[in-house]
C-alpha cells in the first residue's frame, strides 16, 4: 500500500522546543494550527518546554485546553536543543515527524510541502535556506563557515543552510532512537542514517518578535558540540600537523648546521628561540585540548546518565513508544 493510500491513517507528529518563548506562541499556534488542519490528516504537536523561566510552559498548557492535539513535555531544566529534540521523538507516534524552531522562522506554511515530498517517497526532507533570515552580517559569515568547516572534517557532510527544520519518516525517526549516544547532533545523524533524502528550498524570514536565545559564546559552544559528536577526524589533523611541525623543524635544524660549519655564520640567539618555544607550545596545547574535549565526551558517556529527565507530561502520559524499526516489504 502507497503513502498516498494510507494517508487517512497517518499521524504527523510536530516537534517543537521551547526556552523563554512567551511571546511568540500566539502567533505560532495561529499559523501553525491553519497549516496543519490543510492536509486533513491526523496530527499532534509535541511541545517540549526545555526549562523555561518565564510564562512559557503556563501559555502552552492554556493552549493544550483549546486543543488537545497539542501536548506538553515539562523538562525538569535546561537540557539542551538536541535533548529536547529528542525528547519530543521518544515520545512521537507519528509515521512522519516534523522538527521546527517556535520562533516562526521556520514557516509552518512550509508544511505541506515538506509531507507532499514525503508522500511522494521520500524518507527525510530538509527546508533548505535560500536567504537566511540572519539579522547580522557577521552572523550571517559565522553561520557559512560553520557548515564549510564541518563538511570539511567529517565523514559525513549535511546538506548546506539547512537546520533543523526537517520531515523524518518513522523508519528514520526509530533508527535515531536506537541510537545510543549521549553527544548528539540531529543534523548529521539523520544525515548518517541515510535512505532516500530531497530538499525544499524556501528564503528564512525574519524573527517577528523577541530576540535569539543563541549568543555568539553559545553558538560557538554548539559548533563546537556539533563537530566532535559528528567526527573525530579533528584528532587526526593533529597528527598531520605535528607532522608537518617536525619537518620544517628538521629543515631548520639542517639550515643552521649547514650556515655554522660552511660558512662560519653565528646561530640566531635568545629572540629565536623563545618564538620557537612559545610556538610550538601554543600548538601543543591547541592538540591536548581537542584531545581533552574528546576524553570529556568519553567521560559522559561512561556515566551513562539520561539524556533529559521529565518533570511533567500532558497528553502523554503513556509511555514513549517503543522502537520497531520495519523494513519494506518484511513481515
Amino acid at each position: 500500500m502507497s503513502r498516498s493510500e494510507r494517508d487517512h491513517k497517518v499521524l504527523l507528529s510536530v516537534i517543537i522546543p521551547f526556552l523563554n518563548e512567551s511571546s511568540v506562541i500566539d502567533m505560532l499556534f495561529e499559523h501553525l494550527l491553519c497549516e496543519l488542519k490543510k492536509l486533513d490528516m491526523p496530527y499532534e504537536i509535541i511541545c517540549v518546554d526545555n526549562g523555561s523561566k518565564d510564562d512559557t510552559l503556563g501559555k502552552l498548557l492554556a493552549w493544550r485546553e483549546e486543543n488537545p492535539d497539542i501536548k506538553v513535555i515539562s523538562l525538569s531544566r535546561y537540557f539542551g536543543k538536541e535533548a529536547a529534540l529528542t525528547a519530543g521523538l521518544d515520545h512521537a507516534a507519528g509515521e512522519a515527524v516534523i522538527l521546527m524552531d517556535p520562533d516562526l522562522q521556520d514557516p509552518p506554511e512550509l508544511i505541506p510541502q515538506l509531507v507532499h515530498k514525503w508522500r511522494e517517497g521520500f524518507d527525510v526532507v530538509y527546508a533548505t535556506r535560500r536567504s537566511s533570515g540572519i539579522e547580522t552580517g557577521v552572523r550571517r559569515v559565522a553561520n557559512a563557515m560553520f557548515y564549510k568547516l564541518f563538511n570539511f572534517v567529517s565523514e559525513m557532510p549535511i546538506p548546506m543552510n539547512t537546520g533543523d527544520f526537517r520531515l523524518l519518516d518513522r523508519r528514520i525517526v526509530d533508527i535515531l532512537r536506537s541510537l545510543p549516544e549521549r553527544a548528539r547532533f540531529l543534523r548529521a545523524l539523520s544525515t548518517w542514517v541515510g535512505f532516500r533524502s530531497t530538499a525544499v528550498l524556501f528564503d528564512r524570514p525574519a524573527r517577528p518578535t523577541g530576540k535569539s536565545k543563541s549568543t555568539s559564546l553559545f553558538l560557538w559552544g554548539y559548533a563546537l558540540e556539533a563537530i566532535m559528536s559528528s567526527t573525530t577526524r579533528p584528532l587526526r589533523v593533529w597528527t598531520y600537523v605535528g607532522f608537518s611541525l617536525s619537518s620544517l623543524a628538521l629543515l631548520a635544524a639542517c639550515v643552521l648546521i649547514l650556515r655554522t660549519v660552511i660558512f662560519g655564520q653565528d646561530v640566531p640567539g635568545y629572540a629565536s628561540t623563545m618564538v620557537a618555544i612559545l610556538f610550538f607550545s601554543g600548538f601543543q596545547l591547541i592538540s591536548l585540548g581537542v584531545v581533552a574535549e574528546y576524553v570529556g565526551r568519553i567521560y559522559r558517556e561512561v556515566q551513562g546518565r539520561p539524556l533529559y529527565v521529565v518533570d511533567r507530561t500532558y497528553g502523554l502520559e503513556s509511555a514513549a513508544r517503543p522502537i520497531e524499526i520495519s523494513r519494506p516489504g518484511t513481515a
